[in-house]
């Protein structure tokens, strides 16, 4: 048999809408009532009937997240692991939308499905890749549901959660000048990610104020395979032979140039100091370890949610709309024996 709120209600000797307080999170009960409800709720084995729900506060409860490439851990996992989190503690059900590339899919068969099956929001987990961004129009946007776009450079128009992409690359090329490298080259994503774009000009600036003018030539575009970091490596030093050092755009691609490294008889870090970015849990596990930039993804999902959330309930109460903001989240060098050895490592801050 069904149990309905009801039946909560009767056995806990309380009213339905005491019941429903308490199963949406919603007003003020006391502690003991609470409990009594809970354990009425257990004994019956109630269980909320979300359908009817939705159906009477024009809500889903549910949340859309449009995301790719969750096979690599370095970032859309973890974000989504951060989305999921966030959704769970304020209440929402998630729709996961996975696409296959992040610049080529049907936006328009996307969208059309989130909007018939009712979402109140959408986090858009597609990083900004080429012109993968120019769907995006006011008006078209006035007529979905809410949306928090992530990795993405920042617009005033939209709500935007980011890493510091260009802090983390400035804090990488600063420790390899503070440990007195002179002849930093650059082994980048594809340059039309805007992330890419932004760890490349987070390292040439870093080198123009500290007087070196980063000539092109010191600068390879990988592909964030280990595969390219190794063709990266092999073709900076036949550009520039004496290379001391090298900012590496992720941690896979860093894990080809010390492979490729130690093949041709560059010693890490002693001939050749190595910083990756995104400190995968494998990093540390790198022969040798390797210093790297970490990056908050799961905590870019929760504050993408916590600002979606926002906006959702605005909406919903009819307040004034909340303005679009832009968060940035900042990153963290982790210091590894890949850039100063491993007696060097022991002593660094953790």
């Amino acid at each position: 048999m069904h149990v309905t709120l009801k039946d909560v209600a009767k056995l806990a000797r309380v009213s339905p809408k005491t019941v429903s307080r308490v199963v949406n999170h919603q007003g003020e009960v006391s502690q003991e009532t609470r409990q009594r409800v809970q354990a009425a709720i257990e004994k019956l084995g109630y269980q909320p009937n979300f359908l009817a729900r939705s159906l009477v506060s024009r809500r889903s409860n549910t949340l859309a997240v449009v995301a790719w490439g969750l096979e690599y851990y370095g970032g859309p996992l973890r974000t989504v692991v951060g989305i999921q989190r966030q959704s769970d503690e304020l209440g929402y059900s998630l729709l996961l939308q996975l696409v296959r590339h992040p610049s080529d899919m049907d936006f328009n068969a996307v969208l059309g499905t989130l909007v018939a099956r009712r979402v109140d929001g959408i986090v858009w987990a597609i990083p900004e890749i080429g012109d993968n961004r120019s769907w995006f129009e006011s008006e078209r946007l006035m007529q979905l549901p809410p949306m928090v776009f992530l990795s993405m450079r920042p617009r005033p128009d939209l709500s935007v959660v980011a890493v510091n992409n260009r802090l983390g690359a400035t804090q990488a090329t600063q420790h390899l000048l503070d440990l007195g490298r002179r002849k930093i080259g650059l082994i980048t994503g594809p340059l039309e990610w805007w992330e890419a774009r932004e760890r490349r000009d987070g390292w040439r600036d870093t080198l123009t104020q500290a007087g070196l003018e980063p000539s092109p030539m010191w600068m390879v575009e990988g592909d964030w395979s280990p595969a390219s970091g190794e063709r990266g490596l092999d073709l900076l030093l036949s550009r520039w032979p004496d290379l001391d050092a090298v900012f590496v755009s992720n941690d896979q691609m860093a894990l080809g140039v010390l492979r490729i490294a130690q093949k041709l008889g560059r010693r890490v870090p002693q001939d050749l100091a190595v910083v990756g970015f995104d400190n995968i849990p494998e990093s540390g596990f790198f022969y040798p370890p390797l210093t790297t930039v970490y990056q908050q993804m799961t905590q870019v999902g929760c504050a993408a949610v916590g600002q979606l959330h926002k906006i959702i309930q605005a909406r919903q109460h009819g307040s004034a709309a909340v303005d679009p903001v832009t968060i940035l989240l900042a990153t963290e060098l982790v210091i590894r024996a890949s850039s100063v050895g491993v007696d060097a490592e022991r002593n660094a801050e953790p």
